[in-house]
């Protein structure tokens, strides 16, 4: 499991609220505000939810690398 430190930037460029981004990805919105503050890290089935939810790849989540393309 990585941190998903990248994840409020991505839910910002998507315009959603975590709220939004917890419905779309069918978790918590605890999960997404824990993700986002680093206080637990997302099980791979989480963050390919929260990716796919995002519109991207979940190596996007953790690897800013990948943040332009």
């Amino acid at each position: 499991m990585q941190k998903t430190t990248r994840l409020r930037e991505l839910r910002d460029r998507a315009s959603l609220s975590q709220e939004e981004l917890a419905e779309k990805a069918g978790v918590s919105r605890a999960t997404i505000a824990d993700l986002e503050a680093g206080k637990r890290t997302a099980w791979p089935k989480t963050r390919r939810k929260i990716a796919e939810a995002l519109g991207v790849e979940p190596h996007e989540l953790t690897d800013a690398s990948h943040a332009s393309h």
